[in-house]
């Protein structure tokens, strides 16, 4: 299970390494999509802010720290971007304070006051949440932009921690099942680039938001113009989808 392997672990990286195209004819090219879930979360919501920031390709996490820590958007310091990018995430997870507060080492008060924050700067965002537990909670499913659904037996429990998991999921499911569900239309765009243009290279993985290609040395500028363009272009959003390409003779150093 190659998705299973855990790229942000040194082990995990040494993995990436054994992997190795089937000859020296060969490279791999891999293609990955940029804060593809961020960009769903800002199309499905139509946060004006969110979708204004994108197409004009600003830095999201460090705009976010500027809103939520009420500072200019050039003296933002690492540790605040961090700190943004954290909620950024988390807000798409319908993390809650106290999860927030473990994963930045703050008070439970300060995560609070983060996520109280962020809705006021993105309010859009927190529409789009209830939104979507009052939807589940009336039809018992939730659905991606391109209409594949998700039942959610989960808001009719009586317990509460599974109710509780049930509103995450009503919140994300439409996000991260939209982001998978473009990737996979990107991958089918790709595989029949490549073979209706009669190239050798070959698709051999998808892993979350990125494609890997063998890719023969020849074919190698066509076919990473044939992934970008296919990925950049699967769907039509709000705001424009980001593809970075990468090459390397081995799997972690095309990524």
């Amino acid at each position: 299970n190659l998705q299973n392997i855990p790229v942000r672990l040194e082990l995990g990286r040494e993995l990436r390494r054994v992997f190795v195209p089937t000859s020296d004819e060969f490279c791999f090219l891999d293609a990955d999509y940029s804060q593809i879930e961020l960009r769903v979360l800002a199309h499905i919501a139509g946060d004006e802010t969110l979708i204004d920031a994108f197409r004009h390709q600003q830095d999201i996490h460090r705009l976010t720290a500027s809103q939520v820590f009420h500072v200019p958007f050039d003296e933002v310091t690492p540790l605040q971007r961090s700190n943004a990018k954290a909620v950024n995430f988390g807000i798409v997870y319908g993390i809650g304070s106290f999860s927030l507060s473990q994963d930045l080492g703050i008070t439970r008060k300060e995560a609070e006051q983060y996520i109280a924050a962020y809705f006021t700067k993105y309010p859009k965002i927190k529409e789009y949440q209830e939104r979507m537990i009052k939807e589940a909670t009336e039809q018992g499913y939730v659905s991606t932009i391109f209409h594949r659904r998700r039942a959610m037996p989960e808001l009719q429990s009586g317990n509460f921690v599974q109710r509780s998991f049930g509103e995450r999921v009503a919140m994300n499911m439409p996000i991260q099942g939209s982001a998978a569900d473009i990737i996979k239309i990107a991958m089918v765009k790709v595989h029949r680039a490549l073979k209706e243009g009669g190239f050798r290279s070959r698709l051999i993985l998808q892993v979350h938001d990125e494609l890997l290609i063998e890719t023969a040395l020849e074919e190698k500028e066509a076919v990473a113009k044939i992934l970008k363009e296919n990925m950049e272009q699967a769907v039509a959003l709000a705001v424009p989808l980001d593809v970075d390409v990468h090459e390397g003779q081995n799997w972690l150093d095309a990524k």
